[in-house]
């Protein structure tokens, strides 16, 4: 606990509220959805969001893939504060359900409040072990930078030494994500970004290399990685020349080399640094003791961040994100219960 203090790591997304829900493939099929993905809700699933409240005993949870991130982070530091959250909500229960879980959490929410739309939500769908995720932003969309301009978030901007954006928030502010991206590279602070869902490097493209200038740390997994691959042309023959090659983009700050991470699910994570690619794997957990894969990227990178921001080495940092997405997949949702249990 000696080297932290609150504040000292900020964070920019959704905030959604979770309907979780086991559904069968009939209901996948009906609202074009396919088994893992994750997408924006379009007006042919309006109703889903209804039919999971009536039709499949769906629970609600506090969701948001920065949000969750962050709540992962705080249960592994179990001292408040330390993450704050900065996103958009409406003027209704919604909100006032995700303060409340996220604050018992140990998060410091940060929340713009909007007129215009009700609070975001997101349909988690589980079939098996898979999750297809269909969020309707709604006030998460309304998002603006001039949140970030108040004299109280400057403070915490100035507070903080290291920023975590989504890809997912290139959607909503991207303004808002190049205002943070430049105060790091300003004041030599850690920038990390996550590219978050394949449809983000295929129709963010712009916004997204945008941002990528100023990345200090990039986390992604494989199919990620590999449509980012595909939208530049890059003919790599696997995920290790792709990684490298994500190294070599354009960075303002060429004094602070860029650090890359690809997850692969089942399959052991790539940590590409300097000319040094490591692997780490996975644990191994059985078809019984998986229950729900939503979350587990948000986790790992909330393990992640608990130790990075300790200054803990990167082998440490990479072992905690794998340990937290191995408990959050034994449970429904991104939740976690006790205190961790992650050893050195």
């Amino acid at each position: 606990m000696e080297n932290l203090r609150e504040h000292l790591l900020i964070g920019c997304g959704n905030p959604l509220l979770d309907i979780v829900a086991s559904v069968d493939k009939d209901l996948l099929e009906r609202y074009n959805l396919k088994p893992n993905d994750a997408i924006l809700a379009k007006d042919e699933h309006m109703h889903l969001y209804k039919d999971l409240d009536e039709k499949y005993n769906a629970d609600y949870m506090a969701g948001g893939s920065v949000q969750n991130t962050l709540r992962v982070c705080q249960w592994i530091l179990g001292k408040p504060k330390v993450a704050t959250f900065f996103g958009c909500v409406g003027k209704d229960d919604y909100a006032k359900i995700l303060e409340k879980k996220a604050t018992q959490d140990g998060l410091n929410v940060r929340y713009q409040y909007t007129n215009e739309a009700p609070t975001g939500t997101c349909a988690v769908l589980i079939t098996g072990t898979h999750r297809s995720l269909c969020a309707h932003l709604a006030a998460a969309n309304h998002f603006t930078i001039d949140h970030l301009q108040k004299p109280d978030s400057r403070q915490l901007l100035e507070s903080a030494d290291y920023f975590y954006i989504s890809g997912f928030f290139l959607t909503v502010s991207p303004p808002s994500i190049i205002e943070i991206a430049r105060h790091a590279h300003k004041r030599k602070r850690t920038f990390m970004m996550n590219l978050s869902a394949p449809f983000v490097s295929q129709y963010y493209k712009e916004q997204l290399m945008a941002a990528m200038v100023y990345v200090d740390i990039l986390f992604g997994n494989e199919e990620e990685v590999e449509t980012f691959a595909r939208e530049h042309s890059w003919h790599a023959k696997d995920r290790k020349e792709i990684g490298q090659k994500l190294l070599t983009l354009p960075k303002e700050n060429s004094e602070r080399e860029r650090i890359v991470i690809i997850t692969q699910g089942h399959y052991p994570v790539l940590l590409f640094q300097g000319n040094n690619i490591k692997e780490f794997p996975v644990q191994q957990l059985s078809r019984e003791q998986l229950v729900d894969t939503n979350g587990a990227g948000d986790a790992f990178v909330g393990g992640f961040l608990a130790q990075y921001i300790k200054k803990k080495s990167l082998d440490v940092c990479v072992r905690c994100g794998i340990w937290a997405a191995s408990q959050i997949i034994q449970r429904s949702g991104c939740t976690f219960e006790g205190k961790p249990s992650f050893q050195e």
